[in-house]
């Protein structure tokens, strides 16, 4: 981790501003394009520091956008974590609330409910091109592959905890067969 430059600084709270406006679904459903910009474009951080810092925030208790603080950090510091942070909460905030205080009677409006019900495929598309960003380091590992199509399976077929395949995938890690 290096200090950026102002300039860059300001580059990266830009895109971040821009990615909050583009996250439907959560700041998690913009993580290919944080991916394509921390990863590929500028290189500050790799493919596994990207793919551990989402682990370990995912992990952690608290909001599901804790993971962009990680990465700010992992980029540069205690600043990166609050530049992305700033960037990814303002807009979206602030226009939550501007629209929630002013189109609260239009809810049940056809236009409103349409544009509710376009949102879920989108959504669910956003989150397996996540996926498939997340999945990345672990292709061609065919144990760590075989417990992520499992856990799917038990996630979708089962009302158990999903701390539970955290634990299972901890031990198997920690004994070496992952």
């Amino acid at each position: 981790m290096s200090a950026l430059a102002p300039s860059d600084l300001l580059a990266l709270f830009g895109h971040f501003l821009l990615l909050s406006l583009l996250s439907i679904g959560g700041a998690m459903a913009a993580a290919p394009d944080m991916h394509r910009l921390l990863v590929r474009e500028r290189g500050w951080l790799d493919d596994g520091t990207f793919t551990s810092s989402v682990a370990l925030a995912q992990a952690a208790p608290g909001p599901n956008v804790l993971f962009v603080a990680v990465l700010g950090f992992n980029v540069a510091g205690v600043v990166g974590a609050l530049v992305v942070l700033t960037g990814i909460l303002l807009p979206s905030t602030v226009l939550a609330l501007a629209v929630s205080r002013r189109f609260e009677r239009a809810r049940e409006t056809p236009a409103v409910r349409a544009f509710a019900a376009g949102m879920g495929p989108l959504v669910i598309g956003l989150l397996g091109a996540t996926g498939w960003i997340l999945t990345d380091p672990l292709r061609g590992h065919a144990g760590a592959l075989a417990l992520t199509a499992a856990t799917v399976v038990v996630m979708a077929r089962s009302r158990i905890s999903p701390m539970w395949a955290i634990a299972g995938g901890a031990a198997l890690g920690a004994a070496g067969w992952i």
